[in-house]
């Protein structure tokens, strides 16, 4: 998986979500709603993030735990849609 991706969107959820916390706050693969780190007006926030940097559109179907719980998911969520 590209760092670069990873490296985005991580810093993307640690800013916007997670100012204050120490420098690696999370796991890969920690679930966001588990932890309490994005609630549903950050899903909204996450969603118009990715569709603007990585020039894709999320359809409402795709607005899954399976494709946006995680680090992990989220970046081959990203993956998927940009090489599609």
């Amino acid at each position: 998986m590209p760092e670069d991706t990873k490296k985005i969107l991580k810093d993307f959820i640690r800013d916007s979500f997670l100012p204050f916390a120490e420098e690696n706050p999370f796991e890969d693969e920690d679930s966001f709603m588990e932890k309490g780190m994005i609630n549903s007006t950050g899903v909204l926030e996450l969603l118009q993030f990715i569709e603007e940097t990585f020039e894709i559109t999320v359809e409402d179907e795709e607005v899954i735990p399976d494709n946006l719980d995680s680090l992990n998911k989220l970046v081959s969520f990203v993956e998927r849609k940009t090489n599609a």
